[in-house]
């Protein structure tokens, strides 16, 4: 859930500028305009979405461990870090080295009772994992190699780097689609065929709005990133320890909803790490629920 909640809120983050100042420079000194007196020149509308859809992806994966550290509140894990989470560093490494990583990832953690962990970083030499402290003291060392076994998949799969191409993509056509679509509704209801800067509000509306349509396809592709990452867990720690891994977490899962409605709270799934399977949430659910993520690993192992 962190992993890629992070990912995609710096990736709006980054778009939004990237455009805002794009648009501020285009309106006052008219660089690289893509509005010609007779319309939109496409092909330039096709680079200037390019290169900065792609391009606010890859500041977002280059920056994700610097933004993980900042927005977590990640610290790595030394002598100085409490005793209790200190033997994380050697169990990841061992996993590391097991994957067949050559440099080992940095391991921090940070204060949360939530049971989670996640793994960022822009290359596999430069990644790093991080535990909560709720997961450090609530579960087995068994279930926590499985969970760090399923990041470190994460990393050896090369997973941010394929989540980064696939958010550039939709970041491009994000871009284009709300120039497109503010152009044809402002110029439609201006005689003299321009526009001016309801147009840039119109077009910032539409990054944030389609930026979040775009998220329903992203969310797509990280639930099968996460079968994948319980199938590398099972083969480097055993599928057993990712099972007791996943039955743990949804034993929290369910405790904490059952706190939830006690308060007469609505539990809401989208982005925790137990995935939903209810209804229209299910497809915003960046994680898979943790009883298909079981039987995954029990058919196929």
């Amino acid at each position: 859930m962190k992993r890629i909640f992070l990912f995609l809120l710096v990736n709006v983050l980054v778009v939004l500028t990237l455009s805002i100042t794009w648009n501020i420079v285009d309106y006052f000194f008219g660089f690289g305009s893509y509005i010609k007196a007779s319309g939109i020149d496409y092909r330039s509308l096709v680079v200037f979405a390019f290169i900065w859809g792609m391009g606010g992806s890859l500041i977002s994966l280059l920056m994700s461990k610097f933004f993980a550290k900042l927005f977590m509140g990640v610290q790595v894990i030394d002598a100085n870090a409490p005793r209790e989470v200190q033997f994380v560093v050697d169990l990841t490494h061992d996993l590391a080295r097991r994957a067949g990583l050559r440099v080992m990832p940095e391991v921090g953690y940070y204060d949360s009772p939530e049971m989670n962990a996640f793994a960022t970083g822009p290359s596999k030499n430069n990644s790093l994992v991080a535990v909560s402290t709720g997961l450090v003291s609530r579960m087995s060392k068994a279930e926590i190699e499985g969970v760090l076994a399923h990041e470190i998949t994460h990393i050896t799969n090369g997973d941010m780097v394929t989540m980064t191409l696939l958010q550039g993509v939709i970041n491009a056509f994000v871009m284009f689609l709300s120039r497109v679509i503010s152009f044809a509704v402002l110029r439609r209801n201006n005689d003299e065929g321009g526009v001016g800067m309801g147009y840039f509000f119109l077009v910032m509306v539409l990054d944030v709005f389609l930026s979040i349509l775009g998220s329903f396809v992203t969310a797509y592709f990280s639930r099968i990133r996460e079968f994948r990452a319980d199938e590398g867990s099972a083969k480097i720690a055993g599928k057993s320890k990712m099972i007791a891994a996943l039955k743990a977490l949804q034993a929290h899962y369910e405790e904490n909803l059952q706190v939830q409605q006690e308060e007469g709270q609505k539990a809401v799934a989208t982005l925790k790490i137990s995935g939903s399977s209810e209804g229209f949430l299910r497809f915003m659910a960046t994680h898979p629920p943790i009883q298909e993520r079981i039987e995954n690993l029990e058919k196929k192992f």
